[in-house]
């Protein structure tokens, strides 16, 4: 900065630092992968320890995500000192991304033996321009590279991997850590891991189960196993303790120590309740067989099938959990596989003729690299168009189905698919700074927004588990005094048991059958299932936030043009008071305004294209002396005729006398919204055209449709109050409020709030952003690649007006998804807590033995994510 300041005070004037602005800049995002969190508890204790460390602003930790997304001053602290933390409190860490202004690449490389190789090669690619910064990892054999777009690219590190060391055995490839890839592998991991350990807990559960409540009914075996080892000691029992230790220590190991770092933090977690509910079980069970082997006439039973079952179906639960928490992301799967795989890279000489073509992996596409797009190929990166000409499908993008003409010059969008025509284009954005890749990241953060309900969740689970430890106590205390005090009668206690075994029993199934993990997932599993589905159907939903907004709103302010209307004039009538070809008179009409720069100009010109063969590109006879007056219309010479084309001003001025019948006319056109323009051909008025911003199309229905749901519609716009009184009664508006400005509307938006209405704003320009952001949900309408900047809360990328009906239905839907998680969670445990103390068992002699009371906490969380799930079959109303 100092340079440049003394560089402009050379040349003579003054210069001086402004110095908050650059400081503005100092926050970045860092994106961590989070593994080994199992419930709310988790999440929170993780949330406050990082927001704690100095430096930083703002902490996400997903649950859902399994995500940890940090807003930070990098100049106080860095992702590393991050990295360690989380490390700290017993979860693992792996880094997604660090929110430089860079692009980082993943490659693996092949005929690595060394240290001393990776070193050298990491030297070779520092050297290179714009690279910012090189991590390797020698065990996996990959090496990280962040670097400057603008300046270098991965084409160029394979390059250099491939020619480093002497004999080129190096190979580079690109390792599939994108962000999506990676996530997915990591979740298949998990999933694989915990298939597993329940496969092996079923090997040796199975036999302590068919030991203890089969063969105790088949008269051969249960003398077998009733065979005295020694004193009391039966051979079932030895068997039994022998089979479920390895099920307690070795493949519930997860739960200890996920329990010891909850503790080591001060809050406890699932994996708490687990591990005392089976260690309960467990070290009882090794007492009575203690006991048994050194007393001669000691009766006790043993509780080993409690804990082998209870771990069993406890991973059974969280492996259909995680099974289902996979397919609850896949809308981002979908998004990210509209980018091909592959790209033909040309290479011009310098009169811009192709010398060769290769095909490369679309990853390795850098910027300003010409790439080919053949026809029903997807376009490989944003850019645009060099040579030819083609039309492509957009619908990804814009939700318009109709194919976009391109030639030279034009932007086209990563991902949409080329139709009939060879095109060139120039990459300009490439990797994370595509469309495509911001609507990603758009969709990855908005699953990651909390939606505030959830905070109700986040409460309760952190008084959850201390009251339910507190809960299961009290139930064994009290069935065990009573049984002490023969608080019953003795009939109650089963044949094989005793009344501090009975009590114990009531005790542990209370333990395991609360589960914090339902209520943890009701809320975000919902939202990233419905956000999910919106963005796959168009809606960009940012988040938790914007879902809970948008089932509440119960009045929409609308903007009129672009919004309501099309927002670009076309001429919608054409009346001729003389006798004349009207192909003739739009020759005349088009040739006179092909010159202006005028909106209303355009639009008859591109009327007039549909009386001409060539459509596209038409050469209009020359006009002489084309005068243009602002605000009135134009005239020139076309043809020796002297055309005039404009409003009754300007005829006035030029002494044309208007007939009745174009005065009629012109009335007729006001009345109806539209423009009335005259158009005299040598002194006398020969036509009248009508010009109009015409309504969308569905504009109406879309009114009366949020009339029946009770939504009221508002109409706002800068424009007079006769077109916008008329728009609004064509589509059935009833309140309207004209030539306001970008603050009124603001304005007229926190009235509507104060009335008590929960207000949402549907605009598409620039003027209405106050209004967006001063609304309780703010709809933007139609996505350009800016999507990500925008102030609105809900992004409609289709540019119609039926997605504002989608996101409201939607975000209703969702919410009542919500609503029935929390039920199912909540009431659960409410129904399930009492009938496990024993609650029916003096009535009915009903009780719930503790392996039951796992299984069914096992189901609560499953359930609940499979609730979740059944928004995938969202249909928008039709």
């Amino acid at each position: 900065e100092e340079s440049i300041r003394e560089a402009i005070e050379d040349a003579g004037f003054q210069a001086a630092l402004i110095q908050d602005e650059t400081d503005d800049k100092s926050v970045q995002v860092c994106r961590i992968r989070i593994s080994g969190m199992t419930c709310t508890s988790c999440s929170s204790t993780l949330e406050n320890a990082l927001q704690a460390v100095p430096g930083v602003q703002k902490v996400q930790v997903a649950l859902a995500t399994e995500e940890a997304q940090i807003h930070h001053d990098p100049k106080i602290i860095t992702y590393n000192q991050f990295m360690e933390k989380i490390e700290e409190a017993g979860f693992g860490a792996v880094l997604v991304s660090t929110g430089e202004d860079m692009s980082k690449i993943n490659l693996r490389i092949e005929g690595v033996r060394t240290v001393n190789s990776m070193r050298m090669l990491e030297n070779s690619l520092q050297s290179l321009p714009g690279v910012q910064a090189v991590q390797t990892s020698p065990e996996l054999k990959t090496i990280a590279v962040s670097y400057k777009p603008d300046m270098t690219g991965p084409r160029n590190f394979i390059k250099v991997i491939d020619s480093t060391g002497s004999s080129r055995r190096f190979k580079a490839t690109i390792y599939p850590e994108g962000e999506g890839a990676g996530r997915e592998s990591h979740r298949k991991e998990e999933i694989k891991q915990y298939f597993r350990s329940f496969l092996w807990s079923l090997i040796f559960t199975t036999p302590v189960f068919l030991t203890s409540m089969v063969f105790m009914y088949i008269p051969g075996i249960k003398h077998g196993l009733d065979t005295k080892v020694v004193n009391m000691l039966t051979i079932g029992e030895v068997i039994r303790w022998v089979l479920s230790t390895p099920v307690q220590f070795i493949i519930g190991r997860r739960f200890y120590t996920g329990s010891y770092k909850a503790l080591r933090h001060g809050s406890a977690n699932m994996d708490v309740l687990i591990a005392l509910g089976t260690n309960a079980a467990y070290f009882y069970s090794v007492y009575t067989v203690i006991r048994a082997a050194s007393s001669p006439d000691f009766e006790g039973t043993d509780f080993f099938e409690t804990s082998a079952m209870l771990i069993s179906f406890i991973l059974l639960g969280k492996y259909l959990e995680v099974l289902a928490k996979g397919k609850t992301s896949e809308a981002i799967a979908k998004l990210m596989n509209l980018a091909p795989e592959t790209a033909i890279l040309l290479s011009l000489d310098e009169e811009g003729n192709v010398i060769s073509e290769e095909e490369i992996d679309s990853r390795l596409i850098q910027k300003n690299d010409i790439i080919k797009i053949i026809p029903g190929a997807k376009v490989a990166s944003d850019g645009f168009v060099l040579w030819g000409q083609s039309h492509i499908n957009e619908s990804m993008i814009t939700g318009e189905a109709r194919p976009v003409a391109k030639r030279k010059g034009d932007t086209v969008i990563g991902g949409t698919v080329n139709e009939n025509g060879v095109l060139h284009i120039k990459a300009t954005k490439v990797g994370s700074e595509s469309a495509l890749a911001q609507i990603v990241r758009l969709v990855e953060s908005a699953q990651m927004a909390k939606a505030p309900v959830q905070k109700f969740a986040d409460r309760i689970s952190k008084y959850f588990v201390p009251l339910v430890i507190m809960l299961s106590f009290s139930t064994w205390l009290a069935w065990f005094l009573a049984g002490k005090l023969h608080g019953y009668p003795e009939s109650w206690i089963p044949s094989s048991m005793d009344s501090f075994e009975l009590a114990l029993q009531f005790g542990i199934s209370v333990m395991v059958i609360a589960c914090p993990c339902a209520l943890g997932l009701a809320t975000p599993t919902a939202v990233m299932v419905g956000t999910g589905v919106g963005a796959s159907l168009g809606v960009l939903i940012k988040g938790g936030q914007a879902l809970e907004g948008a089932h509440k709103v119960n009045c929409i302010v609308f903007d009129k043009t672009g919004t309501l209307t099309v927002g670009k004039p076309v001429v919608v009538n054409t009346r001729l008071l003389k006798n004349m070809v009207l192909h003739e008179f739009y020759e005349l009409v088009a040739a006179t305004e092909v010159n202006s720069e005028h909106p209303l100009a355009k639009a008859i010109i591109e009327y007039g294209k549909k009386f001409r063969e060539d459509e596209e590109n038409p050469a209009w006879p020359e006009a002489r002396d084309f005068v243009s007056i602002t605000g009135h219309g134009v005239k020139a010479i076309v043809r020796n005729k002297e055309v005039i084309v404009g409003n009754k001003s300007l005829m006035l001025e030029n002494n044309i006398v208007i007939p009745v019948d174009a005065q009629d006319m012109l009335t007729e056109t006001e009345s109806m919204a539209q423009t009335g323009i005259l158009v005299s051909i040598d002194g006398e008025v020969t036509g009248v055209l009508a010009i109009s911003d015409p309504v969308k199309p569905g504009a109406q229905e879309v009114i009366s449709i949020l009339k029946s749901m009770n939504v009221r519609s508002i109409m706002v716009t800068g424009d007079n109050w006769g077109t916008a009184s008329s728009i609004a009664s064509q589509i059935g508006i009833e309140t309207v409020v004209a030539e306001a400005k970008p603050e009124q509307k603001a304005e007229k938006v926190k009235e509507l709030q104060a009335e008590g209405y929960a207000v949402a704003m549907v605009g598409d320009g620039i003027n209405d952003s106050p209004a967006l952001v001063a609304a309780d949900v703010g709809m933007a309408i139609g996505a350009g690649t800016d999507i990500a900047i925008e102030a609105a809360d809900i992004v409609l990328m289709k540019s119609n007006l039926e997605d504002v009906i989608t996101a409201i239905h939607l975000s209703r839907r969702t919410f009542s998804r919500i609503r029935l998680n929390y039920i199912w969670a909540l009431g659960y445990n409410i129904l399930g807590i009492p009938i496990a103390a024993g609650a029916l068992f003096p009535s009915t002699g009903f009780r719930l033995p503790p392996w039951i009371a796992g299984a069914a906490m096992a189901a609560s969380s499953v359930s609940v994510v499979c609730c979740s799930l059944l928004l995938k079959n969202y249909e928008r109303p039709k």
